[in-house]
């Protein structure tokens, strides 16, 4: 029995690192290509900008409500089948003739995507529980692997002259077939359960009088503060990849290749720290990791904005994202253990209130760049990590 248990649990790791790494894959399979689609549509800068929002407005939509499908049809289900509805909807992508179709493709490739990463982080954190030890700092590794891979394939591609809607359909071909066999070993419906103590009895053993409790309000207020704390690190995380090499570009004066070195490294470090995290977070407990990580991002970034030179940019960006690299594995997992709140749920709360600093974060800080200038305008990201230093403790709270 303990031996199938342990079997189990082996398979369904590997099978959610599989679905971790083919989300980063689909996140990034296309991004390499948009100068290409903009060119083949001759659409504006302003005109891709419209397009580019189908994307986000497909996740928001479908975080929101992932946690009333996940409760209907389990997490493992909605994996796989997000999963091969992202890998389909890179055709029609690709295949896009006007603005219209360009933003319809991207509104479900949005939305998918959305689905997905609520639906495997509930797998992530049922796994780890599992485990009975941190392992989502190491899946979030995996999915920037992915990115990264993606990127790399895509460049590929893009320099060779492969078309792009050939290139996305041997990606979307590709793609559902690593998530349709690779997911395979997920837990079943099971791993969806309320965390914390045990569920009351069914109604007819119920005690005289006793009601089936309900997520109190410590959790609802536990869950606001997480999803405060994936927006603190989130806002950073997009301006770093938004505006990283424009202030590198613009400000400090630098190539067009050196300005790509500040989103590059912020990229690599995030990727190393976060197969770091687990055993560090297993040693030192999440309130001290987030707290140390925040508060280097906060000095890393702040006194590379501060020095006013390339190389000391270059540094402070890479080092933020050294810092900020354990902040969304430790708060995902949190949400999905807050006691008597369904995994997915919670997950679903915090990534939505996470994903508008994602989205939300980069406009603001060009807003405040139009009248403080860019430099003064990303060490807003400095204060919002330093936030992260204060709510830290909701992380142990959720998992008490």
């Amino acid at each position: 029995m303990v031996t199938d248990k342990i079997a189990t649990l082996g398979r369904a790791r590997i099978a959610v690192t599989v679905a971790f790494v083919a989300h980063g894959l689909l996140s990034a399979a296309w991004v390499v290509r948009i100068p290409q689609i903009k060119e083949h549509l001759g659409l504006s800068e302003g005109s891709m900008g419209v397009a580019l929002l189908g994307a986000p407005v497909g996740v928001v939509i479908a975080v929101r409500f992932a946690g009333r499908i996940i409760a209907s049809r389990g997490s493992r289900a909605t994996t796989i089948a997000a999963g091969i509805a992202c890998a389909v909807s890179l055709v029609p992508l690709g295949l896009a003739w006007n603005l219209g179709a360009l933003t319809a493709a991207l509104l479900l490739l949005g939305a998918s995507l959305g689905l997905m990463d609520v639906a495997m982080n509930a797998q992530g954190v049922a796994v780890e529980r599992g485990y009975g030890r941190p392992l989502m700092s190491g899946l979030h590794g995996a999915y920037s692997i992915g990115t990264l891979a993606a990127a790399l394939i895509g460049s590929w591609a893009a320099h060779a002259g492969v078309p792009v809607p050939l290139h996305l359909a041997v990606a979307a071909v590709a793609l559902a077939a690593l998530t349709a066999a690779g997911c395979r070993g997920l837990l079943d419906r099971s791993a969806d359960a309320v965390p914390g103590p045990p569920e009351p009895p069914a109604p007819g053993e119920r005690a005289p009088g006793e009601r089936a409790p309900a997520a109190a309000p410590s959790s609802r207020w536990l869950l606001v503060m997480l999803g405060v704390i994936g927006l603190c690190s989130f806002v950073g995380e997009g301006a770093m990849a938004d505006w990283s090499a424009v202030y590198l570009r613009e400000d400090l004066g630098t190539g067009p290749g050196f300005a790509g070195l500040g989103y590059a490294g912020c990229a690599v470090a995030m990727t190393i720290g976060r197969f770091a995290g687990d055993r560090v977070v297993a040693r030192f407990g999440p309130v001290p990791v987030l707290r140390a990580g925040s508060l280097t991002a906060a000095l890393g970034l702040g006194l590379g904005l501060a020095a006013g030179h390339p190389a000391a940019a270059v540094c402070g960006f890479t080092v933020f994202g050294l810092g900020v690299a354990v902040v969304a594995p430790v708060t995902f997992s949190a949400a999905g253990n807050v006691p008597g709140v369904p995994a997915a749920h919670g997950i679903s709360r915090v990534t939505g209130v996470g994903y508008l600093g994602l989205l939300g974060g980069p406009p603001v800080i060009g807003f405040v760049a139009q009248g403080v200038g860019l430099g003064w305008a990303l060490a807003v990201p400095v204060g919002l990590v330093g936030l992260i230093v204060l709510l830290a403790p909701a992380t142990a709270a959720a998992e008490s």
